[in-house]
C-alpha cells in the first residue's frame, strides 16, 4: 500500500506541489495524470526521497521510503530513462544495480529476457534507441521483484508493440498483488491500462477514483430494427431521443436497463444496447482546464 499525507513543495514563495493526499492499494494500476508543470514529477520524486519535501509524508509499506532497509526491494522506479551511463552495456548496468541492492547477477539476464533486449545487451546503452532506454530502466525497476512500481512517462518512445507489453506486464503485475503508479501524457493508453485516477492540476489533486466512476455515464446508445418506432416508444416514456452519427439512437441520462424495459414492453428488436461514456481526454481537460 502506499499512502500519500499533505505532500507539499516549495521553491521560496512558489508551491509547486500544495496538500496532496491519497492512498493506492495493492492490486491496483493508477493513472497519475496532470499538464506539463502541474507537480506529477516533483511528486513521484518526493514519494521516493529524491527531492525532500516541505511539507507531509509518504508511507510505503507502512514506512517513509528512507526507512526501508531496501527500498529496490519494495520499490520500483522509473522516473528518468536518460540517467544510465552510455558508455556501460546494458548487462553490466543491471549487474551493478543487482550487486547495489544485493540481486544475484544472473538476474540480469533474466529481466533482460523479460523486457526483450536479450540481443542488445552486450551493447553499449549510449547506442540504444529512447525506447530501448525505457526498457532498460524498467529492467532496472523489476531486478528485486519488487511489490510496488512507480513509473514516470514509461511509454516515452515505445512503439506500439512496446506500449502493448508494457500494458500486458502492469496488468500482470496488478494482479499478482502488485500496485503500479504511472504517470503518462498517452490519455488513451492510460485509459486502457488503469483501474482508478489521479489527476492533477496546478499543485492539487483535482480528482481521484476509479475510472468507472470518473467517466460515469452519460446516456445510452442503441440499434433497433426499428428505429423510428423504438423512437416513439422511449420518447412516449419521457425520454429524449438523439440521431448518432452511425446510425444509434442516443438517449441522453438514460440507464441501459431503463431503455431496455421500454424496448421489451413494446416488443422492440435491439442489436445493440451499451452506454455512453466520455473518454479521459474529456474528463481531462474539464479539469485541468
Amino acid at each position: 500500500m502506499i499512502e500519500v499525507s499533505g505532500l507539499t513543495k516549495q521553491y521560496d514563495s512558489r508551491t509547486v506541489v500544495d496538500d496532496v493526499s491519497f492512498v493506492l492499494e495493492p492490486g491496483t494500476v493508477t493513472g497519475f495524470l496532470g499538464p506539463n508543470g502541474a507537480g506529477k514529477s516533483t511528486t513521484l520524486r518526493m514519494m521516493t526521497g529524491l527531492v525532500p519535501a516541505t511539507a507531509g509524508s509518504t508511507r510505503i509499506d507502512g514506512r517513509p521510503y528512507d526507512a526501508l532497509a531496501n527500498p529496490a526491494a519494495v520499490v520500483g522506479t522509473l522516473l528518468d530513462a536518460s540517467a544510465v551511463h552510455p558508455g556501460r552495456t546494458g548487462r553490466t548496468h543491471l549487474r551493478l544495480m543487482a550487486a547495489t541492492i544485493g540481486v544475484p547477477a544472473a538476474r540480469a539476464d533474466e529481466v533482460l529476457e523479460l523486457v526483450g533486449l536479450t540481443p542488445a545487451a552486450g551493447r553499449r546503452i549510449g547506442g540504444y534507441s529512447l525506447g530501448m532506454r525505457q526498457r532498460l530502466g524498467i529492467a532496472g525497476a523489476l531486478l528485486a521483484d519488487p511489490p510496488v512500481l512507480v513509473f514516470d512517462e514509461p511509454a516515452n518512445g515505445l512503439d506500439p508493440e512496446g506500449i502493448r507489453w508494457m500494458r500486458d506486464l502492469l496488468r500482470g503485475h496488478a494482479a499478482r498483488g502488485g500496485t503500479v503508479l504511472l504517470s503518462s501524457h498517452l490519455l488513451g493508453e492510460v485509459e486502457s491500462t488503469v483501474d482508478r485516477l489521479l489527476v492533477i492540476g496546478t499543485g492539487r489533486i483535482v480528482a481521484d477514483g476509479p475510472v468507472s466512476d470518473l467517466l460515469g455515464s452519460e446516456g445510452t446508445a442503441v440499434h433497433a430494427a426499428d428505429p423510428a418506432a423504438l423512437t416513439a416508444a422511449l420518447e412516449t416514456a419521457g425520454f429524449h431521443v438523439q440521431h448518432g452519427a452511425d446510425g444509434a439512437l442516443v438517449v441522453p441520462g438514460a440507464e441501459p436497463g431503463e431503455v431496455g424495459v421500454v424496448a421489451a414492453a413494446g416488443g422492440h428488436v435491439l442489436t445493440d444496447l451499451r452506454p455512453v461514456r466520455r473518454g479521459i481526454e474529456d474528463l481531462f481537460f474539464q479539469l485541468t482546464a
